[in-house]
């Protein structure tokens, strides 16, 4: 998946194939229309961001997509 986000005033090109995944997390069980799930990456210029995708009734009910994230923010993710 590619995107490109507002993150901190620029504008950014984040990319799940081109990115290092760090950790994935999964809610609810499959078919669970409130289920989803969200992968940690970080891209080549050190960026953070969050890519899901989930059932209608999830965070994610329009599709996939992208949640740009601080540091500081993608530390507490994995906490």
């Amino acid at each position: 998946m590619r995107k490109i986000k507002q993150f901190d005033g620029k504008r950014h090109v984040y990319d799940t194939q081109k990115s290092t995944e760090l950790e994935t997390r999964s809610f609810g069980e499959f078919g669970d229309p409130a289920g989803y799930e969200e992968t940690l990456y970080q891209t080549r210029q050190g960026l953070y961001f969050v890519a899901g995708k989930g059932g209608e009734e999830s965070p994610y009910a329009a599709g996939e997509d992208v949640r740009p994230l601080s540091a500081d923010e993608a530390a507490a993710w994995q906490a």
